[in-house]
């Protein structure tokens, strides 16, 4: 059996999964002379394990792109990190996201012009991309490659067998009969992980307790939801059409992710379509047309009817079975690690699969790195990557569920949705204000405190507060649910919650249940900057100041890029 290293090499990781973690962490790591191979059979099918469900970068994932860019010193990933730049590197088959909406449906009715809620991306934050995730998926294989990873791609490069030796490495076996030794793999290859098939690491029954399943394509013929009648009743700041639009009703979602929302955007550009039903109530049928479980669905509430009349599918259906969550027992162990979706998957409500990647990558790379240049390779040295994708895992599965029970009553949603609001902002001004810092000093360190040992997003200031609220909010809609209390009730809950989080500025309206767009004019923003002078704690004030500086020293370099570049 023919050995994969030239000349015999050995390499530092092997790396399987050819979607979008798994190339980020090869080129992250051959980048900082790490020996990396990438065994991709996927690469270039857009086969990415979330596919259609996770083209969206909220501006969360768009600051974790340049964390990681900055922290390894991997500049070409920055382009993702923004429309503009993904237009200019990478394809010009992408959409603009401008915003994140959520419109309530109830079976049989017309759509009630004030159950919608819409977030709103900041002008100073520069517009992020909906990702075509073929033309990125493989920029991001061109990237690995040009930093020095072997990438193997194709039905070759299929591992079939993996064999661990605690003290040595691993030998990773492909179909083209290729045997690879490295000193460690990682394996972000999804729900197929074979690392996990063969050491026998499912979790039965899995961690998380929310059960959803998803079906997705790419449609042509969708209709801009502010085109129909219902559509252009609700006075939001931001067209639907322009950003990610979420249709929900009891017992499930509908995601529209547009490509052809963008003045560069071919005509015809299709939209990715992803539906997810509560998999209690709408069991997988072995056999049903995907097709006709939208056509169903679009029959029972005919506003999202009237924006799929002229739909037909431009690519084939992909579907997770009978249910999207899993998770797999000891994802780090002697000389692995899964990584992202091969250690767990969650209902992909809220756009959180890119960030779930680069979280990963961000605090996995450094102890890989380390480990190629000491030697040394032991368990404990990576056992809190477990331990963060437990959490990130537990913070998804809370809102998932919780999102799920309040789909029935658009008082409980709009105290729901809240709570996802909080912890996107939260982290995207943790995660800008370590950019800005590293910007200053140079210092690697300040990434370190974007993994600290409590629920994603928390804030230094009020953490313990943040840190209850995901749980709150789940334990609510579970009384909901068994009939113990009201969603009325659970609502006045959660939204006294909010208004108790003294971290975050009144002017916003976050705890404002008449609020119904998360819209930072420069009105609010200017109380908010006044409540950060004269009210806010201390901590608080100071995170706010350093990512608010960044984001405009961000915004101003861009500018002078783009000047640049057209000179």
């Amino acid at each position: 059996m023919a050995t994969s290293g030239a000349n015999g090499a050995v390499y530092d990781v092997g790396v399987i999964g050819g979607g979008f973690t798994g190339p980020l962490l090869a080129a992250v790591l051959a980048r900082s002379g790490v020996r990396t191979v990438l065994l991709a059979p996927g690469a270039g099918q857009g086969a990415g394990p979330d596919i259609a469900v996770g083209e969206t970068v909220v501006p969360y994932a768009s600051a974790l792109l340049r964390v990681v860019a900055r922290r390894y010193d991997v500049p070409e990933l920055e382009a993702l990190a923004t429309l503009k730049g993904v237009e200019r590197d990478v394809s010009p088959r992408c959409g603009v996201m401008r915003n994140m909406g959520f419109v309530l449906h109830r079976e049989g009715l017309r759509q009630h012009p004030g159950e919608v809620y819409q977030v709103v991306n900041p002008k100073v934050v520069a517009d992020p991309p909906h990702l075509w995730r073929e033309d990125t998926d493989g920029y991001l294989l061109d990237v690995a490659r040009h930093h020095g990873a072997d990438v193997r791609t194709g039905p070759g490069a299929r591992v079939e067998k993996v064999r661990i030796d605690p003290e040595a490495g691993a030998w990773l076996r492909t179909a083209d009969g290729t045997t690879c030794e490295v000193r460690y793999v990682v394996d972000a290859d999804g729900r197929g992980s074979p690392l996990a098939r063969e050491l026998g690491l499912r979790e039965d029954p899995p961690a998380p307790r929310h059960r959803s399943r998803t079906l997705s394509t790419l449609m042509t013929g969708v209709l801009p939801y502010d085109e129909t009648p219902a559509g252009r009743l609700h006075g939001q700041p931001s067209p639907w059409h322009e950003g990610t639009l979420h249709h929900v009703f009891d017992g499930g979602w509908l995601r529209v992710v547009p490509f052809g929302n963008q003045r560069r955007s071919s005509p015809g550009s299709p939209c990715a379509v992803a539906l997810t039903l509560d998999a209690r109530r709408h069991p997988f049928a072995e056999g049903r047309p995907a097709e006709e479980e939208l056509r169903a669905v679009l029959r029972r509430f005919p506003d999202i009817g009237a924006q799929f009349g002229q739909a037909v599918a431009a690519g084939p259906w992909t579907s997770t079975g009978r249910r999207s969550q899993y998770s797999r027992r000891h994802p780090v162990g002697d000389r692995y690690c899964l990584a992202a979706h091969a250690a767990g998957s969650f209902d992909p409500l809220y756009a959180r699969g890119p960030a779930y990647g680069l979280e990963v990558v961000s605090s996995l790379a450094r102890p890989l790195i380390d480990a190629a240049r000491d030697g040394d390779w032991s368990t404990a040295r990576f056992r809190h990557v477990a331990d963060l994708q437990r959490r990130l895992l537990a913070a998804q599965d809370d809102l998932a569920y919780a999102s799920f029970v309040a789909f029935r009553d658009h008082g409980l949603f709009n105290a729901v949705v809240r709570v996802w609001t909080l912890g996107t902002v939260l982290g995207a001004l943790a995660v800008e204000d370590a950019c800005a810092a590293f910007g200053r000093t140079g210092d690697d360190t300040v990434f370190r405190t974007l993994e600290p040992g409590r629920r994603p997003g928390a804030p230094s200031a009020g953490a313990d507060h943040f840190d209850s609220l995901g749980p709150l909010a789940r334990t609510l809609c579970e009384e909901v649910e068994r009939g113990a209390r009201t969603p009325r009730d659970a609502a006045e809950h959660l939204f006294a919650a909010l208004r108790a989080a003294d971290y975050v500025p009144p002017s916003l309206g976050l705890a404002d249940p008449t609020d119904r767009f998360f819209h930072n004019t420069p009105a609010r923003l200017l109380r908010a900057a006044r409540w950060v002078r004269t009210e806010a704690p201390e901590e608080t004030a100071a995170l706010l100041k350093s990512a608010m500086g960044g984001l405009v020293r961000e915004r101003f370099a861009g500018r002078r890029r783009r000047q640049g570049d057209s000179t």
